[in-house]
């Protein structure tokens, strides 16, 4: 599936040498429309519309889904910037020119932190049940993902290293991967994982019997798929922490939390009840 994608971009966002990248889809007047933005538009929509559809499943208000979810988007926006400002505080130190992109500066860990944070706090607000907020919206966030690294890809950030194989893509005018020698294509990597992180997650839900489980599970995945797709990874603009970039030290981090986690809600936690008639707040 991900090699027809691959072909299916090469078509319709590649000159017809095969090698150079538009960001930039259409123009209507003074308007252009991008494909990051698209994506992760795309990808925010999707995201909404899945657990709204799945909120009954788990006893939820519906209603209630879209606030979280502008909460958790804010939220998770807020951190991805806040720790791009952190990774990136040399680069700002050394040249006030990094402040000219800066706008274009996020990193998705602390979009996840902070996100999840968002929602812990907005479900102690309201009185509600976080562990089964948080069991609905992480498919959500895989999904929701998924997409944006396809916008990544349109964009040609978030690039991986140099390459002889077949499967390199070059860019040419790129403003943030290398241009002109063909890179890993780490962005459909990363989608791919993403949107087989949200299959999973869906399947775990379907037959888990408690509540943080399919939370838990998330945490897993993306910490483990993360962690070995960094080593791809062409840019550092992330920062390093000893052997390792900021993104594997935190995918560590995360996967002992996710472990920690699933082993807590599966030996400790209540049967789950969200398939009962009743509605939970």
């Amino acid at each position: 599936m991900n090699l027809l994608f691959m072909e299916w971009t090469q078509q319709y966002f590649l000159d017809k040498g095969g090698t150079r990248m538009y960001n930039t889809l259409f123009t209507i007047g003074p308007f252009s429309i991008r494909g990051y933005g698209l994506m992760i538009a795309i990808g925010i929509l999707a995201a909404y519309y899945v657990a709204e559809k799945r909120a009954a499943n788990f006893g939820l208000q519906s209603n209630k889904i879209l606030s979280l979810v502008m909460w958790c988007l804010l939220g998770g926006m807020a951190g991805a910037k806040l720790l791009y400002l952190v990774v990136s505080f040399e680069d700002i130190k050394n040249s006030t020119d990094v402040l000219r992109t800066i706008s274009n500066g996020f990193v998705v860990y602390g979009g996840i932190v902070v996100g999840i944070a968002t929602g812990l706090i907005w479900c102690i607000k309201n009185k509600f049940n976080f562990f089964k907020y948080f069991d609905l919206l992480m498919p959500s966030v895989a999904l929701a993902q998924g997409f944006g690294r396809i916008g990544c890809f349109l964009a040609g950030c978030c690039y991986g290293k140099e390459t002889t194989s077949a499967i390199g893509i070059v860019f040419q005018e790129s403003n943030y991967a290398v241009n002109g020698v063909p890179l890993i294509p780490t962005q459909l990597i990363s989608s791919a994982l993403d949107f087989f992180h949200f299959a999973i997650l869906l399947l775990v839900a379907k037959y888990s019997k408690k509540e943080g489980q399919v939370a838990a599970v998330y945490l897993v995945l993306y910490s483990i798929g993360r962690f070995a797709l960094e080593y791809l990874r062409g840019d550092l603009e992330r920062g390093m922490i000893g052997r390792f970039t900021t993104s594997q030290t935190i995918s560590i981090y995360m996967l002992v939390v996710g472990i920690i986690f699933f082993i807590w809600r599966t030996w400790f936690a209540k049967s789950n009840e969200r398939y009962s008639n009743c509605s939970e707040k």
